[in-house]
């Protein structure tokens, strides 16, 4: 089989259709739905999801909330400086991305919000990250929440307005560093329609790190190493994906990170168990998926593990076609974008 060139992932994407804010209305933005196996296209609005969906079949969710994880402080100098919350390592001490990082050496102390936060640069960490001693008065979380902001990704210029509107409905185990954002589409009002249709709801957790991203930097798929993410997926999530699958119904991930969650976990015949651990999953083109039937997701930069990811399930020649398809069409893409069904 022959090489697979990151640069076979490439598509031109105009910079106006990059979405800067999230849509009004959750389920109202657009939904591309295309099928696999007939290679169709069509055109929907994202509550047209339940259309799509059968009596019986299992939506897996992932509940991770995002940490308002972007801190903005200032060094005993007064020099201002900003530090990303990645991974908690132990109680107190956490590994962050700083900047300028060529200022922050072992040693440093920086204080945040007028002195609510103060933390102090204990080790520098391979890749160039440091590992962080934080001290305060209170609850860190509650700290977070009153002078964090959220870690939107880098193509996203404008402010936000509500933090709620970079997680989704069901967030509920603080840990990621960005949100799962194919789940952005759902309300309470949809997720409940499709619990009275009959499609089951399973959820699963996986806390997303900064790598998503991470641009890849290799010429050869193959070379590229993924970041590590902490998952966990609970007994009775696990039961019902395997008694979906024993039906015969099909398992829909919602996200790119719920199907490495439960890709990672699969055996051979697509059953998953109570588990919890760390993936460094890397699926593209050739891989053999064996547990999901079907996936919702957003539009994915050029070039990313993620293109790579829907490209393996869909086939990348058809996934660049339905990327093309969508510009031309004028979808919205990434974050706060218009979303897709693979069937």
């Amino acid at each position: 089989m022959k090489k697979l060139n990151v640069a076979d992932f490439d598509y031109n994407l105009p910079e106006e259709l990059i979405a800067q804010v999230p849509i009004k209305k959750r389920d109202e933005s657009r939904l591309m739905v295309i099928n696999k196996e007939k290679q169709t296209i069509e055109h929907k609005t994202f509550k047209d999801i339940i259309d799509y969906l059968d009596k019986g079949d299992c939506l897996v969710i992932n509940d991770t909330k995002v940490l308002p994880a972007r801190l903005y402080g200032k060094k005993q100098t007064g020099a201002n400086v900003e530090f990303l919350l990645l991974k908690q390592m132990e109680d107190d001490i956490w590994e962050c991305i700083v900047r300028p990082g060529n200022k922050l050496h072992v040693g440093a102390k920086v204080s945040f919000g007028n002195g609510l936060l103060h933390g102090e640069i204990i080790e520098t960490l391979e890749g160039g990250t440091r590992r962080v001693k934080f001290t305060y008065k209170g609850i860190f979380n509650e700290i977070l929440d009153k002078i964090g902001l959220m870690p939107l990704p880098p193509y996203i210029h404008e402010e936000l307005k509500e933090k709620n509107r970079y997680q989704t409905v069901y967030a509920k185990y603080e840990g990621s560093a960005a949100a799962p954002t194919a789940g952005l589409h759902f309300t309470e009002e949809l997720l409940e329609k499709l619990k009275q249709k009959g499609i089951k709801i399973a959820k699963v957790t996986l806390h997303v790190g900064i790598g998503t991203f991470r641009p890849v930097k290799v010429k050869n798929v193959e070379d590229h190493h993924m970041h590590s993410e902490h998952f966990i997926i609970k007994k009775e999530d696990a039961d019902i994906i395997n008694e979906t699958k024993k039906k015969g119904k099909r398992i829909i991930s919602v996200g790119t990170t719920s199907c490495r969650t439960l890709e990672t976990v699969a055996d051979k015949n697509g059953f998953v168990k109570e588990t919890e651990g760390d993936t460094q999953i890397f699926i593209y083109p050739g891989y053999n998926f064996k547990c999901i039937d079907g996936l919702i997701t957003n539009f994915h930069l050029p070039q990313s593990t993620l293109l790579m990811l829907v490209s393996s399930l869909a086939g990348r020649e058809f996934i660049i076609k339905a990327y093309e398809e969508a510009v031309k069409e004028k979808y919205k893409f990434f974050s706060f974008g218009d979303a897709m069904f693979i069937s």
